[in-house]
């Protein structure tokens, strides 16, 4: 990746990739909740890309209450046309955190991309709001986001369905529920066609901070990072959609709490690494 990368100063950006826990010591939780200075923070729970929002609102709003949130606002935006009520739009300025649940991510950015909900989002993470996503809230905040393709048969032309997603991250491919779901397949053949982007891949209970150029992994579960930046050879320009792929030299990392990234020059960072780069964040999460 290009080392002159800008990383604006914006609110802490987490993914996580689902199934987090909600009821014993809520890890992922805590730590999410940790990161705004403000001590009894408003958190707003979007439900967009559930089915069945009311039941994945009630979990969030038991979860972040019992962690010490003042109020969870129940940000329930079923429709294109609500996006921009000034109801929910006051509820999104108003948030301290923003949480945007798991579901169906096509059906996330359908109704929120180009969204006047989605430009406010934007204008609270740029003034220092937490934003995270769980699972589908996860996998739409990179500039493109992987949306289909079966784990078993993903490395295969074509196979892997990609879209838009709402551009809070650059330079990376967000895939959900990672290692549950067998889906190492999915970021080789995404990194086979578009090497430039660092796929990372969440498992359940696992979450990543963006933090400028830097990717920080917390929680019990895994991260696992696939780097296509330097594939020797493939053969997918050769290939009609369909047909088998094979993709060279693709390096992978596989993270833990406390270990990290950087973007900028592709390579792992140790804790005592991380501890040397803006200490006083990490404060919020060790």
């Amino acid at each position: 990746m290009n080392k002159t990368l800008k990383f604006p100063a914006v609110g802490p950006l987490v993914a996580i990739g689902g199934a987090e826990d909600k009821t014993s010591e809520a890890n992922i939780l805590q730590r999410v909740l940790s990161l705004t200075p403000v001590e009894e923070p408003v958190v707003g729970v979007i439900t967009t890309a559930s089915s069945i929002p009311a039941e994945v609102y009630e979990g969030y709003r038991e979860a972040f209450g019992r962690l010490g949130a003042a109020e969870v606002l129940d940000i329930r935006i079923r429709e294109r046309a609500e996006s921009r009520d000034a109801g929910f739009l006051d509820m999104i300025e108003r948030s301290d955190i923003i949480f945007v649940s798991g579901g169906d991510q096509m059906r996330l950015t359908n109704i929120l991309g180009g969204s006047a909900a989605l430009e406010a989002i934007r204008k609270r993470h740029d003034s220092g709001a937490v934003i995270a996503g769980t699972s589908a809230g996860a996998a739409s905040m990179s500039t493109t986001m992987v949306y289909g393709g079966a784990a078993d048969d993903s490395l295969r032309k074509g196979a892997v369905k990609m879209s838009a997603g709402f551009g809070l991250v650059a330079g990376v491919i967000i895939d959900t529920h990672f290692l549950e779901r067998g889906r190492f397949s999915r970021l080789m053949e995404v990194g086979a066609t578009n090497p430039e982007y660092l796929g990372v891949g969440l498992g359940e209970d696992a979450a990543v901070l963006f933090d400028g150029g830097t990717i920080r992994a917390f929680g019990p579960g895994h991260v696992v990072l696939v780097d296509s930046s330097k594939i020797t050879g493939s053969n997918v320009f050769d290939l009609s959609d369909g047909e088998a792929v094979s993709v060279h030299n693709v390096i992978m990392h596989a993270l833990v709490d406390g270990y990290g990234y950087s973007l900028t020059d592709r390579r792992v960072l140790t804790p005592d690494e991380l501890r040397a780069i803006r200490p006083e964040q990490w404060i919020a999460y060790s």
